[in-house]
């Protein structure tokens, strides 16, 4: 039986597994992959390489939702961890890793007052297209 904590860390490495997989990077995600994996037995890497792959697949086909995938990959890297406790240093890995490449977003705001035409925000005032200013 796995504490909270290691639990935690299952279900964050299945998050990251997710974030590769939004963001096209399967390719560096399968050597994350592949050293958790090689812990245990032969098929058990071929297997999770290959519901990789699969899940890349469904999810470019929207086949199958983000939550889905990383309730699968939660359930998957618990019971890995459970059988291979020595594996959770390379899950722990995984779940601090935060794929490059990641675009942050700045949000915030633009209101504008007066002539002229503002692009992005609230527009108060007259727009003429002759330049005259409005009565």
């Amino acid at each position: 039986m796995l504490d909270a904590a290691a639990i935690a860390v299952a279900t964050g490495a299945a998050s990251n597994v997710l974030a590769y997989l939004l963001q096209g990077r399967a390719d560096v995600l399968r050597t994350r992959i592949s050293a958790i994996f090689r812990r245990g037995a032969a098929q058990e890497e071929s297997h999770a390489l290959r519901a990789l792959d699969e899940h890349a697949e469904a999810l470019e086909q929207r086949r199958v939702t983000q939550a889905e995938v990383t309730a699968q990959w939660s359930s998957v890297l618990t019971a890995f961890l459970t059988a291979y406790p020595e594996a959770r240093a390379d899950i722990e890995a995984l779940r601090s890793a935060t794929p490059s490449g990641t675009k942050t977003v700045n949000i915030g705001s633009q209101h504008n007052h007066g002539r002229g035409t503002f692009i992005g925000g609230d527009n108060h005032g007259t727009i003429r297209v002759d330049g005259q200013e409005g009565q």
